[in-house]
Order: C-alpha cells, then sequence, then structure tokens
C-alpha cells in the first residue's frame, strides 16, 4: 500500500529538522510539494534547500502543483465554508498527487511548515482524501520545530509563567478581545496586526514579535507594546513590499506585578530592511 510522511520541517533552517524527520526524508521516494505563485517562490526554494541540504541527489523525485486559490474576502459567517472549499479543493490536487505520481508501493511525503498540529490543513485534507475513497494510503507524521517554539527561542523567554496558562489563537480572534485569565497569548495568522488595537489600552502588555523565523530574513522586535507597536507595523510593512509576502507571530505578555514579573526577551532591531 502507499505510505505518506507529513513531516513537519520547521519554519525555514534546514538545521531544525529532528533526527526524525530526516530520517522520514530518506525513507521517501517522492515529495509533493504546493506552488503558492511566483510572489512565493521562496517557499518552494527554501523547500528544496531542505532536501538538498539531508539527502544525496538523485535518491529521490519531487513534484510541484498549484495550490488552489483560498477565497480571502470571505469575513463573519463566510469565512468557515471559504476555508472548507479550499480544503476540498486541495483534496482534489493531493488525490491527484498520491494515485499519479506515486507507486502502489511507493513512499511519499508532504512537508509542512513548523508543526503539522498547528494551524496547518495537511491532516484534515488528507482525511478528507481517504474518505473519498478513491486512492488508499496509510500516512504517518513527523513533529516539527514550529514558528511559535522558534519565537520563544530566538527572544530567548518561555511561552508561559508559573503556574499561568498560555494560550495560542489567530489574529481574527484577538480582534474579539483578549481572552479571560491568560496573560501570556500566542498570535498566528494575523494580517491586520491586530496588536495596534491594543497599544493604547493603558495596559502594561509587552510584545515578542518574529517574521520570517528561521530563514536568512528572520527579522525580530520586542518591547512594550504601546512603544514598539508602530515601529513593528513600520518594519513588517517593508518587508512586505520587499518580499511581496510576510509569515509572522507574536507573543503578547500582560504584567503580573510581584506574582509573576517581566520575563525578559531578545530586545533585538530588525535585520535586513
Amino acid at each position: 500500500m502507499r505510505k505518506i510522511h507529513v513531516i513537519g520541517i520547521g519554519s525555514g533552517d534546514p538545521d531544525q529538522l529532528t533526527l526524525q524527520a530526516v530520517k522520514a526524508l530518506r525513507d521517501t521516494d517522492v515529495f509533493f510539494i504546493l506552488d503558492k505563485g511566483e510572489v512565493k517562490s521562496d517557499l518552494v526554494r527554501l523547500r528544496r534547500d531542505i532536501l538538498g541540504a539531508h539527502l544525496p541527489e538523485g535518491t529521490y523525485r519531487t513534484v510541484e502543483a498549484r495550490d488552489p486559490e483560498r477565497d480571502r474576502t470571505a469575513e463573519g459567517a463566510g469565512y468557515s465554508p471559504a476555508v472548507g472549499d479550499w480544503r476540498s479543493a486541495r483534496a482534489g490536487v493531493f488525490e491527484r498527487l498520491i494515485a499519479g505520481e506515486l507507486d502502489e508501493d511507493g513512499t511519499g511525503a508532504f512537508l509542512v511548515w513548523g508543526d503539522p498540529s498547528l494551524y496547518d490543513s495537511t491532516l484534515g485534507v488528507l482525511e478528507e482524501v481517504l474518505e473519498r475513497g478513491a486512492v488508499a494510503f496509510e500516512y504517518d507524521v513527523v513533529p516539527g520545530i514550529s514558528s511559535v517554539s522558534s519565537l520563544a527561542a530566538r527572544h530567548r523567554t518561555g511561552l508561559n509563567r508559573v503556574a499561568r496558562p498560555v494560550q495560542i489563537t489567530t489574529g481574527r480572534r484577538l480582534a474579539e478581545g483578549l481572552p479571560e485569565g491568560v496573560d501570556d497569548v500566542v498570535v498566528m495568522l494575523d494580517a491586520h496586526q491586530t496588536f495596534q488595537g491594543y497599544a493604547d489600552t493603558g495596559e502594561d502588555i509587552d510584545i515578542y514579535w518574529g517574521a520570517y523565523l528561521g530563514t536568512p530574513d528572520e527579522i525580530l522586535v520586542s518591547g512594550p507594546l504601546a512603544e514598539t507597536a508602530p515601529h513593528i507595523i513600520e518594519v513588517r510593512t517593508r518587508a512586505r513590499e520587499r518580499k511581496g509576502w510576510i509569515m509572522d507571530t507574536y507573543l503578547l505578555r500582560r504584567h503580573l506585578g510581584d506574582e509573576g514579573g517581566k520575563v525578559s526577551g531578545d530586545e533585538g532591531v530588525p535585520g535586513p530592511g
């Protein structure tokens, strides 16, 4: 039976792959790579660089396919259906790749940024392909170093404080308010820089922000949110204009006074740009 590895590859640095991930790479005949268009061609190149860093040339094959477009204008009640339509379109692409490019006893792989369990659709899409019943395969999952882990490591801070919870959410959810009872909030998928809305509330909040984590273009900024937010907006805008795309995440941390205190991070000045 066909076999699929879903391999977490970290956020761009070939050195972030685990030994388990390298073993899975070496067990793979065909790597399926989704092309997101010319603007994001860097993402394809980084995947190829990772393969080149860990595998001998000529021992594997890559197959590229265009990633279906998602309706990014959908809001409110239309958001979830739009994501569902996109996932179903992706399932059609996956089904075609697995059936058409992989021998009956072959092993294929999808290389997933960060960790496959964290805000990634690959596992859900593969389950939809199996439910359709047109192609049979088994699959396993290799965890990876997520952008969240990279963010904390690069800022030399923890994600939570003693006896306190941490929550991972999206910019869309953050716009509805900071979660009750949680003072350490990691935010992903925030295209609208929602943190700006908390910069002038008078709350004592720090931000630890990072973009293109694990890549040569990595940018880090941290500091009090009220002072740092305008700088992050400026840096983010320049970076997006330069590359045509941006992947960033950040940690918001409310001060707890004497019971918790501030956890210091890297006060790094942004890199390129």
